[in-house]
């Protein structure tokens, strides 16, 4: 499909390339004093159609450039250095960007002042695009901002190219089998991660976790140098996560690998889990999905174990005088050190017996987002009103605690 060519220089703009032509720029420099006028040329083209309209000479592409330096004659250089930035890595899409000079864009300013443009476009802005299709001509990868893999920052001043390579990131659902397990990494409270005699020198509190358990078969496939488990809230390190499981995202940092296949990473994982993790419905995802996942407030089910000598008859009332109500939470006692102090209000939305035994019983509940079960059911020294407890008028205790469900989609 051939692009039309549309450029008819007034008066005005032919006065303004008039007052240019004295001051030697490269054909990239000139024709950018008009770079928004017209559409369908390069910056190089509107120079020699405006020099020729003026009977001047046309402008040379050039290293002596008084304005640029010659930037834009060094640009298959600069297409090498972005190249050798990102030996060794698979990409497909990527972006570009450059640092400049101050002096030099404050030039550039000053010149359109000058000669009175209203055409003008930066030197930031057209080094950008040109050192983009040139890369896209090269490699055969696609430019501009859309889901790029990398970003290619050409420093000018300091005359070299900075990658940054952005984030993998793999969704799904977790089934947490174990009570040993936290959901992500726990640095040792003592040496803060660093590694001490407390820990064993590993610099951990526990001696894995799910993040790690789901992450190494991915760590492996991309040779990414560190990854961040997003995670649907959390479930306590001693909570089984059943059901469907819960919504999580891998974020993948600095991979070399980007091309996955998640049947068999599904299968590694399976493998390596042991019955502890189970990984479900993995998918490629996108940063969008992590901004999703940690704003999402979905219903949770639970089964708890409770332990306490009290009539089943005693148990039905309290939860028919409790679902539905609101209940004030204050910051439970054992996460006081790491969260703010403050009162939350939610509600259990539905409870149930679901058995009995000597000195016990099991509830299946439905909560709120944020509901803390075990402080419901203990009181947590009266930082939850009402708890079942108060409402049984005896003392209770959370024998286990399983969530059953994440309701983040009904069935």
């Amino acid at each position: 499909m051939e692009t039309t060519v549309s450029f008819a220089p007034d008066e005005a703009a032919l006065s303004a390339a008039r007052r240019a032509s004295d001051l030697r720029l490269c054909a990239e420099c000139f024709g950018r004093l008009f770079g928004r006028l017209g559409h369908g040329l390069t910056n190089p083209e509107r120079a020699e159609r405006l020099a020729r309209a003026l009977g001047v000479p046309v402008p040379a592409v050039t290293t002596d450039c008084p304005l640029c330096g010659g930037l834009f004659a060094r640009l298959a250089t600069w297409v090498d250095r972005a190249e050798r930035a990102a030996e060794g890595l698979e990409w497909h899409r990527f972006t570009c960007g450059s640092r400049w000079d101050a002096e030099l864009l404050a030039r550039e300013e000053t010149i359109w002042a000058d000669i009175r443009t209203e055409w003008g476009e930066s030197a930031r802005s057209a080094f950008n695009r040109e050192l983009g299709k040139l890369l896209e001509h090269r490699t055969g990868r696609t430019g501009g901002t859309e889901r790029a893999d990398i970003v290619l920052l050409a420093d000018l001043p300091v005359g070299r190219v900075e990658l940054t390579v952005l984030p993998v990131y793999v969704r799904g659902r977790y089934r947490k089998l174990d009570r040993s397990l936290p959901q992500t990494r726990w640095p040792c409270r003592r040496c803060h991660g660093r590694g001490c005699h407390a820990c064993g020198g590993s610099g951990k509190t526990y001696p894995t976790s799910v993040e790690e358990i789901i992450a190494a078969p991915f760590l492996r496939a991309t040779g990414a140098d560190g990854s961040r488990f997003h995670g649907m809230g959390r479930e306590d390190i001693d909570a089984r996560m059943l059901g469907r499981g819960r919504p999580f995202v891998l974020e993948l940092l600095r991979p070399r690998q980007r091309t996955l296949d998640l049947d068999r990473l599904a299968r590694e994982l399976a493998e390596e889990a042991a019955g502890r993790v189970e990984g479900l419905d993995l998918a490629p995802a996108e940063a969008l999905d992590v901004l999703q996942v940690k704003e999402a407030s979905p219903e949770k089910s639970y089964r708890v174990g409770v332990l306490g000598e009290v009539a089943v008859a005693k148990v039905n009332e309290a939860l028919t005088f409790a679902v539905g109500r609101a209940i004030a939470q204050r910051t439970p006692t054992r996460v006081a050190h790491r969260r703010s102090d403050r009162v939350r209000t939610r509600r259990i939305v539905a409870a149930r017996v679901v058995e009995t035994g000597e000195g016990r019983f099991t509830l299946d509940l439905r909560t709120e987002a944020g509901t803390y079960v075990k402080e419901w059911v203990e009181g947590d020294g009266g930082r939850t009103d009402p708890s079942l407890s108060a409402l049984v008028g005896l003392p209770l205790k959370v024998e286990f605690l399983d969530v059953l469900e994440i309701h983040d989609r009904e069935e």
